[in-house]
């Protein structure tokens, strides 16, 4: 067994493509080895700014030699079907095998492979793989055809046997296969050779250059903390941050420099955010302040002056872009302080949040409207939730947010401060797109909360309303994100609403074409009833009839298409089924609890969820679904072959076996558990009565016949099943459980 050694040295790759080009470059090599038949014990792919490593182990020396059987037509088949064989396998009418068969004698094809030396495929495999890279972007450069991201200066093929490396002889646009490699870029740039992975990778240390990105990373977080720890602060931990700049460099060498006296007093969020994009600096806290002090940039070599000339450099330009951010907080604050920020609602009118979806204050007038009436739902006063929601997106036409998208929401918690604003309300600002993953906080304020629902639920409705839905992986306006982050809303917070109210309610107020604000106002009075007391599935004319004024356009609105609110509704369980089958509650669990009434109470559906989860795990859960299954089973078959429904009681008086008679018990107490259970949801009491039937129900199996010739006492006993069926539906549709 030998090990294989390939190394691509370029020019420098851009950070945030070199975990994924290692991997593709392991996956390109290691495919077409195996297609080719060759086998590798295991495989490493390794990244710096100038290279791509895969090393491989027990590759064996050649591939094994194979033997392959083709049927072909017949022998007295037409000379077209006998041409087509021997083009497809290569072969002449005289290396051809004739075999008798059932049906006569047919040609057999027995087609020999001798195994090819390891090197002879290595040399195919990588030269595929280089000339089919998948770069997002490439590069030619001379007067070759190769495309790179950046230039290819060398390739290391080696194959390491016990005895020695031997090259695997390549040539690709001239970069010839060798066994030479260079260390950094500055501090050791000359050739040196290399013998196997371990030389390779311990000569490369001694060039500077440490070979995994992961050992990168670890060094840079130490001696970040290190230094930070020395003088009595804290690094501001960003693993996406470390995983870029493990990417920009080989041999990481950290420095920690201060901030300036004129921008300590920045949010700490604007410095961190600057440093970030802007110099790729980690933040550096000062634990007793809380704020960010000093900044850890990291360099690519050591000097004599060990660091200070590059660190000064640093501090330089830091200071040019920190005077930017300051010139735009400054600007904000004076912008706040003298028109508050009503000044950024003006503007907004012009911004377009979505061409058939109207303008950002548009969207804001919607958010407003609707997050006064989930106000008194989550407990929220509604005169901050709409002043709330209201000033929540202003900062989207302030100078920092225009250069720091990614700050929205933060800066506008700072701004809603200066301008006097509640603290309520200034948090709202912040956390009111939370959650954004799945990994998010959630807010628990309840004004946060309020805007928040607002600003999602405005959101799917409008999408849903144009017809923008998400199609398959394909979701621009992360509507499934918004989605969940209503279900988690909700369930974090346990708030009782149907969501299909505040549906209904939304898509009407998208549909809202009238202009005039006395329409405008009818409109509100309207929907408000319909979230806060779910009037909208009450017979609408009475209601309109009490409306002051024209009402056809009205009378138009709330017709509208139902299955719009439908098909949303249907978007959110699959949202709610993902929740949960990540918390562990099988699929089929799900369905039977949606199935259910109250399925757009996100609150009561997990609680019936998890305890019917909970359940089904014991064995009195399973073997009472079987029980079940059962008895659907046996009455759906003699409803479909008598013609009727036996759901019309069944009377003890007609009972003869001793367990028979034990059922109707069994079930009359289960049912006077069940009903007032389900009524308070008191689901695990009604869990505990659904258990209690199961030994009854295998009593009753066990010692009746169903189909007696008796007719009266056969539609009885099916009368029986059909109350063991309602009983058991009336905590969850069990007929959709799996097994």
């Amino acid at each position: 067994m030998a090990d294989l050694l390939i190394e691509l040295f370029s020019e420098e790759i851009p950070a945030r493509m070199q975990r994924q080009a290692a991997e593709d470059l392991k996956k390109l090599v290691t495919n077409g080895l195996v297609e080719a038949g060759l086998t590798y014990g295991g495989a490493q792919a390794f990244s710096t700014p100038r290279r791509l490593t895969l090393a491989l182990g027990d590759l064996p020396a050649m591939s094994p030699d194979t033997r392959e059987e083709r049927k072909g037509p017949r022998t007295d088949a037409p000379e077209k079907a006998l041409e087509g064989f021997l083009r497809s396998t290569g072969l002449t009418k005289d290396q051809l095998e004739v075999r008798d068969e059932k049906k006569g004698q047919v040609y057999f094809a027995v087609i020999a492979k001798p195994g090819r030396p390891a090197a002879e495929i290595v040399a195919e495999v990588l030269e595929n793989a280089i000339r089919n890279f998948p770069w997002p972007k490439s590069m030619r450069w001379g007067s070759g055809s190769l495309r790179w991201v950046r230039p290819l200066h060398s390739i290391i093929c080696l194959i390491v046997k016990e005895d020695g490396a031997e090259v695997v002889p390549m040539d690709i646009d001239g970069i010839k296969a060798g066994d030479t490699t260079r260390g950094h870029r500055f501090m050791a740039p000359d050739a040196f050779r290399v013998s196997s992975f371990a030389d390779y990778e311990a000569k490369l240390k001694r060039a500077f250059v440490i070979l995994s990105p992961e050992d990168r990373a670890e060094t840079i977080w130490h001696d970040a903390g290190q230094a930070a720890f020395a003088t009595g602060f804290e690094v501001v931990e960003d693993r996406g941050l470390l995983a870029e700049v493990a990417g920009l460099v080989e041999w990481p060498v950290v420095l920690m420099g201060d901030i300036g006296a004129d921008f300590i007093d920045l949010p700490p969020e604007v410095l961190q955010t600057s440093m970030k994009e802007h110099q790729k600096f980690f933040s550096v806290k000062n634990p007793k302040t809380g704020r960010i002090e000093k900044f850890v940039t990291v360099a690519n070599r050591e000097t004599t002056d060990h660091g200070a000339t590059i660190l000064q450099g640093n501090q330089k330009v830091l200071a040019a872009r920190l005077s930017d951010a300051k010139f735009f907080w400054d600007n904000d604050l004076r912008t706040v302080e003298r028109q508050g920020m009503d000044a950024w609602l003006g503007k907004l009118e012009s911004v377009t949040f979505h061409a058939k979806l109207g303008s950002q204050a548009e969207l804001i007038d919607r958010m407003a409207a609707l997050a006064g009436q989930i106000a008194p739902l989550v407990g929220a006063d509604e005169d901050d939730a709409v002043q709330a929601a209201k000033v929540a997106k202003a900062d989207l036409a302030s100078e920092m947010v225009y250069e720091f998208p990614e700050l929205q929401g933060i800066m506008g918690r700072y701004y809603a401060k200066n301008a006097g604003l509640s603290d309520a309300v200034a948090d709202a600002c912040r956390d009111h797109y939370s959650p954004l993953g799945p990994s998010d906080d959630v807010p628990t304020a309840p004004v946060s909360v309020a805007v928040s629902l607002a600003e999602k639920l405005d959101k799917l409705t409008g999408f849903w309303a144009i017809d923008e839905k998400p199609t398959g992986s394909k979701d621009p306006y992360a509507l499934r994100r918004a989605a969940l982050g209503v279900i988690r809303l909700i369930l974090t917070n346990d708030i009782r609403v149907s969501i299909d109210k505040l549906v209904d309610a939304q898509i009407l107020r998208h549909q809202l074409t009238a202009k005039d604000e006395a329409a405008k106002g009818t409109l509100h009075g309207l929907l408000t009833s319909v979230v806060q007391h779910g009037v909208f599935s009450a017979p609408t004319r009475e209601l309109l009839d009490r409306l002051d004024g024209p009402t056809d356009w009205l009378s138009g609105l709330i017709s509208h298409d139902p299955a719009l609110s439908d098909d949303l509704r249907g978007f959110f369980h699959d949202r709610l089924k993902v929740h949960l089958r990540e918390e562990g509650i099988p699929h089929d669990v799900i369905d039977a609890v949606l199935a259910m009434e109250g399925n757009c109470d996100f609150v009561l559906v997990v609680s019936r969820a998890r305890a019917l989860a909970a359940f089904l795990a014991t064995d009195d859960g399973t073997n009472l679904v079987q029980g079940f299954k059962r008895a659907n089973n046996i009455l759906t078959q003699a409803e479909k072959a008598d013609g009727v429904e036996y759901s019309f009681g069944a009377d003890i008086k007609f009972a003869e076996a001793d367990e028979e008679k034990a059922l109707f018990a069994a079930l009359n107490e289960a049912q006077s558990t069940i009903a007032p259970a389900m009524q308070s949801e008191d689901f695990a009491a009604a869990m505990g009565a659904m258990a209690k039937l199961r030994a009854p129900i295998d009593a009753f199996f066990e010692a009746v016949q169903i189909n007696t010739d008796n007719q009266i006492v056969r539609r009885n006993r099916l009368n029986l099943l059909a109350k063991i069926r309602d009983t058991c539906i009336s905590v969850a549709d069990l007929t959709r459980l799996e097994g």
